[in-house]
């Protein structure tokens, strides 16, 4: 056996000597331990945990372009951007402040209106009784602690539905002005369309008529026979030949403000749905159920910690008492 060996053998020895020596000072210090943490452990508020899970989906439009799969806008699962997204929407003050007035968390956590703390207190005890995490799946666990089992499945169950109301007004602050901004556009071309038809009609009761009509008017004064028809026909000609092209730039305007209609069509068509639809942002996997079992806390790891730990900080401090006795006798 080498030196080494023999030393730690003898400091082993040393330390079951003085455990040995100390052992009714461990034996009372560890029950005091064990008593001290069984009471405190019963007396803590037992805690219940309800889990609702949801899927993010993979958009939240309904879209109007062919190029579009539309299987894509709405039968797939979201992935792990959507799903951080989500995450980051149902930890906001929109999502937290919601839950809050709806089940007046303030009293239920027994915090006074007259603290000077009472929003910071708040919104530490609702970060340690809600969370959300994305699973391994893709999908989002929100779990809620409560000391009233009923209460924590209702409070998930209620955020779960306040992910599409969120998103939504999150949407609208955008889409609704985009609509709006649409549908000026939409009626300044309709009455610019309108004002056009009306000069071309103006412009038709005086007898201008389009391009090819202006052919027939000519072909028609040369096939006149009468003198009175003759002088129809040339009084019908030297209108046209007069206001002819301002007739041919109104009829070319026209087609081109159609045009115009015609292609903001399903521009418009989806800054509306777009606004006005509301939309499910989410696939529920599972609600939130009442549990009829406590999750906090752990009674019997607490005690057993507790008294584990009360027996090594003993030995520690025992050890560390002779050693300072050893050194002061040295000294």
């Amino acid at each position: 056996m080498t030196e080494k060996d023999t030393t730690a053998q003898g400091e082993r020895m040393n330390l079951l000597v003085t455990i040995w020596g100390y052992r009714k000072i461990l034996v009372i210090t560890t029950s005091l331990g064990l008593i001290i943490s069984t009471v405190l452990a019963f007396l803590m508020t037992p805690l219940y945990r309800s889990t609702a899970i949801v899927f993010p989906a993979a958009t939240s439009t309904v879209s109007f372009s062919e190029q579009r799969n539309a299987k894509a806008s709405s039968m797939d699962f979201g992935e792990e951007e959507q799903a951080e997204q989500l995450i980051q929407i149902l930890s906001s003050s929109k999502v937290r402040d919601k839950v809050v007035q709806r089940f007046d968390l303030m009293k239920h956590y027994e915090i006074g209106n007259d603290d000077a703390n009472k929003y910071f207190k708040l919104v530490e005890e609702y970060n340690g009784h809600i969370q959300f995490t994305r699973t391994r799946y893709g999908s989002i666990s929100i779990d809620v602690l409560d000391k009233d089992p009923k209460l924590a499945a209702e409070i998930a169950n209620k955020i779960v539905d306040l992910i599409d109301t969120v998103k939504n007004e999150m949407v609208s602050e955008r889409t609704v002005p985009a609509f709006e901004i649409n549908k000026r556009k939409k009626l300044m071309l309709e009455q610019e369309k309108i004002a056009v038809l009306h000069k071309l009609d103006s412009f038709a009761g005086i007898g201008v008529v389009p391009l090819e009509g202006r052919a027939n008017l000519f072909q028609a004064y040369m096939e006149a026979k009468s003198a009175e028809d003759r002088a129809d026909y040339k009084r019908r000609i030297d209108i046209n030949l007069e206001f002819g092209a301002v007739f041919d730039a109104l009829e070319y305007e026209r087609n081109e403000k159609i045009m115009k209609l015609s292609d903001f069509a399903q521009s418009y068509e989806q800054a509306e749905s777009d606004a006005n639809t509301q939309f499910n942002h989410k696939f529920v996997v599972e609600r939130a159920v009442v549990a009829d079992k406590k999750d906090k806390p752990k009674r019997l790891v607490i005690m057993l910690l507790a008294t584990i730990g009360t027996f090594l900080f003993m030995v520690f401090a025992l050890l560390l008492r002779d050693k300072i006795k050893e050194l002061r006798k040295l000294a």
